[in-house]
This record gives structure tokens, sequence and C-alpha cells, in this order.
């Protein structure tokens, strides 16, 4: 029994609700508090990642109640590591500049912060709890605090979380009614009590049916093409503060589920052998992956052009979901976390490059680099990583990728992935070119243009540093935290 699950949650739920109140009087005193609360939250989620390496699995019943009548939260090691990604990247976000993070005038960050924290809440909730219930009430806090963190970006902003809200609920109401399936054939919301009770039920037409509606919604929340649509809007014209999150952590909270389903409540023979449901997350992902990068070559607008690689990014870890073995699902639950040091990071950059210029669109970017050396910096670190070259973190999670295809012997997932690196270095070292290479067009907004304040490009080199030493050290992540889920796979 242990706490640290708990720990790890309660934090954000507390200060969220004390930021809100807080902010009412002063916006520094919402940004001190929320800053407390994920700290707090990050304390304990090391603390868990430590305990799962030195214990193995951690559980806490709620309210002293045991399962299944009781809500049990679990900590393990998939569980630890997708927590301690969450709140890290949200610490992140929270301290970057709400003048740099938004678009709307200052005190709009007061409900913000309170949302952001609800936010990290629900995608913390949604890794460490055991119940499937449970599971469903935490993905609706994260979905309802994303739409309304959305509309801070402006009018149009507004429409597009709309169309994420029609979407999203979709899915959720998909998710909710094959837990309702799950509850009709086994009489338990328990996730360790339900996969006991579905082995003799893998047969029946209702369990494949929950299993359909739960993929299909979860595949929806990940933007997996082509279920993306809502995806480039809600990224674009999100303030960037909010598109970081939404990109580095949210998107990936919903392939976990995934994960989970087939690991935990399901036998992972199930997901690929009985049913066809690693086959074409897996196809669907390789479509993804051309699809976005191709879009992303497209773009003008920074951002949009991010959107689109985000696309792809997905498609990456949904092949690591696809590939059903050790290595490829390493590969994903790696790229996971690069993908969300990566993304958050150049999405932070977006907002300081808005902050400082005014400038969203590639082609006025020219001379940008010698005028903001350090962040500039940190920005091709980053774009080298989303290309895969080693040593930064990006080439790592591609490179048990690429091992999984070939110990499957799916020469195409190899081809598309050796593809797509080279379409994403299309896109960036054009961006890296406009920066370093083209002289600068005399705008007024470049010529100006100045490293901008600590608080903006502190949290961007952390990012930025980050992705380098997960680079270096990605044999201990592996070894330590992502083997002993993949060992649940057949090889």
């Amino acid at each position: 029994m242990s706490s640290l699950s708990i720990l790890t949650l309660a934090p954000l739920l507390l200060f969220a609700f004390i930021t809100t109140l807080v902010g009412i009087w002063r916006l520094k005193w919402a940004y001190a508090a929320a800053v407390i609360g994920m700290l707090l939250s990050l304390i304990a989620a090391g603390a868990g990642v430590f305990r799962v390496l030195a214990e193995g699995k951690l559980r806490h019943f709620l309210g002293g109640w045991p399962p299944p009548f009781g809500i049990e939260y679990v900590l393990d090691h998939l569980s630890a590591f997708m927590a301690l990604i969450i709140v890290f990247i949200g610490l992140i976000a929270v301290v970057y500049p709400p003048e740099a993070g938004l678009y709307q005038p200052p005190r709009k960050g007061i409900p913000m912060y309170g949302l952001l924290l609800l936010l990290f809440a629900g995608l913390v909730g949604v890794v460490v709890t055991g119940d499937l219930f449970n599971l469903f009430v935490f993905l609706e806090i994260y979905s309802l605090a994303s739409y309304a963190l959305i509309t801070l970006g402006g009018d149009r902003a507004v429409v597009a979380s709309f169309r994420y809200l029609i979407l999203g609920t979709i899915a959720g109401s998909f998710y909710l009614l094959g837990v309702g399936f799950i509850y009709f054939s086994t009489g338990t919301l328990n996730m360790a009590d339900a996969a006991q009770r579905l082995v003799p039920l893998y047969s029946s037409p209702v369990v494949m049916a929950a299993v359909a509606l739960i993929v299909i919604g979860m595949c929806i929340k990940m933007a997996l093409f082509p279920l993306h649509v809502w995806l480039p809007d809600a990224h674009s014209y999100a303030s960037p503060m909010v598109a970081a999150v939404l990109a580095g952590i949210q998107i990936e909270v919903a392939a976990y589920v995934v994960v989970r389903f087939m690991l935990t409540i399901f036998q992972p023979h199930y997901f690929i052998d009985v049913l066809p449901v690693t086959t074409v997350i897996g196809w669907m992902a390789a479509v993804g992956i051309i699809f976005g990068s191709v879009m992303a070559i497209a773009q003008r607008d920074f951002k949009r052009m991010l959107a689109y690689s985000t696309v792809a990014q997905v498609g990456y870890i949904g092949l690591g979901i696809g590939l059903a073995n050790p290595l490829g699902l390493i590969g994903g639950l790696l790229h996971i976390l690069n993908h969300a040091f990566m993304k958050s990071c150049l999405f932070l950059v977006a907002g300081g490059i808005r902050y400082k210029t005014g400038l969203h669109e590639i082609p006025k970017f020219a001379g940008l680099g010698r005028k903001m050396p350090l962040m500039m910096a940190a920005f091709t670190v980053a774009a080298l990583s989303m290309v895969g070259i080693p040593p930064t973190a990006g080439f790592f999670s591609k490179w048990y990728l690429v091992l999984g295809s070939i110990d499957a012997g799916n020469w195409v997932f190899l081809a598309v992935i050796l593809a797509s690196s080279l379409l994403t270095a299309v896109y960036f070292f054009r961006m890296v070119e406009k920066l370093y290479a083209v002289p600068s067009s005399g705008d007024a907004a470049v010529e100006q243009a100045t490293e901008p304040s600590a608080g903006i490009l502190v949290p961007i080199l952390v990012l930025a540093v980050g992705i380098i030493i997960l680079g270096l050290i990605n044999a201990l992540i592996v070894t330590q935290l992502l083997m002993p889920v993949a060992a649940l796979l057949p090889s």
C-alpha cells in the first residue's frame, strides 16, 4: 500500500481551487500558487518512480475500501512513467510567463492557472486510476479544462474549441458505452478484477463491441489519422502555453489508455490475434505519419506546421502499438517522453517569437537566428531531435521503432519511418535555413528583435537540455521503466 498516487494527484486538485481563489486579488498570487502545486505534485511523482523501481507495483485503496468495492489507484512502471512526464511538462508550462503564453489580456491568466491545474489533475488521474469509470471521470475533467483553455487563444480558437468539444464528446461517449458493455458482461469496474472476469468472455460480441468503442474513442482523443481533424485548428489557434500542453502530454495520455487496455485489462493476444486492433492502429498510424509530414511541409504558419507535425508524431506512437512487439512498444512509449519535450519546446519557442516580434509566418523569420541566438539554439536542438539526429532523444525512439519493424518483418513500416524522417528534415531544415542562412529582409520586427527575458528563455532551455540528456540516458530509461512494460508482450 502506498499513497504516492494520491499525493501526486491531490495537490493539483487542491491548488486548482486555491489558484482560482487567490487570483481574484492578484495574478502573481495565482502564478505562485500554481507553481507550488506543480512542485508538490512533481516531488510526489518523482518519489513514486523511485518507489516503483525499488518495490514494484504500488496500490492505494481510496477511503480504505478494497477493490472491487472501492476505487483503487495504482502506480506501476507505466503509470509512474506517464505521471512524471505529465507533471514535469506541466510545471514547465506553468512557469512560462503568461504575457508570452497567452494572447489575451493578463487578467485572463486568473482562470487559466486553475484550468491548467485541473487539466493536469485529469491527466494524472487517468494514468493512476485502477477503475474503469473513474478513468472516464478524469477523462472528462481534462477534456473540459482543455476546451476552456483553447478558447483563451482568441475568436478563431473558440470555433476550434467547439469542434474539438463535439468530437471529444463523441470520443468520451464511445468510451463510456464501451465501459458499460464491460460492466454488463463482468459486473465490475475495477481493472484488475475485470481482467480476470473477461478471459472466458473473449468470444462475446458484447466484449468485442466494447473494445471497438473504447479504441475508437481513444483514437479520436489521440488524433490518430484519419480521426485527427480537430487537432490542426485547436493547436494552431490555442495560445502557445496551452498548445505546448495539448501537444506535449494530453494526446499521449489517450495512447496510454489504449496500451493499458491491451496489456492490463485484456491479454495482449486478444488485441493482436483475436481482434485486429494493433493491425488497424498500425496502418492508420503509418498513413498518418506520411500525411502529417506532407501537410507540415505545406504550411507557412509556424504553429500550424507544428500542429500537423503532431499528427505525424502521434503516428509514431501508434506505430509502436501497432507493431505489437517489445521493441516496437518501447519505441512508442519512449516517443511519448521524447515528443513531450520536443513539441513543448517548439510551441514555447513559437510563443517567444510571437511575443518579441509579433511574427508567426515562417518566411518572415529570416535572420532571427542572429537576433535570438539562445532561443533559436534551443529550437535547433528540438528540430534535430524531431528529425531523429543522434544523440538527441528523438533518434532513440525512432531507432527502437526501426528495430521493432525489422523484428516484425514489416518493411512498409520501416520505409514509412525512414521516409517521414526525410520529410521532417525538409520542413525543419527549411526553417533553420531561414533563421541562420537567409539575410534579414529588413523587417522592423526582426531588426528590433532581442533575446526574450529569462522567464521565457529558461523553460525553453530546460526542455532543450532535457532533449540531449534524455538521449544520453535513454538506455537507463528503457531498461528500468519500459522493458518491464514491454515484457508483457509476446516476443
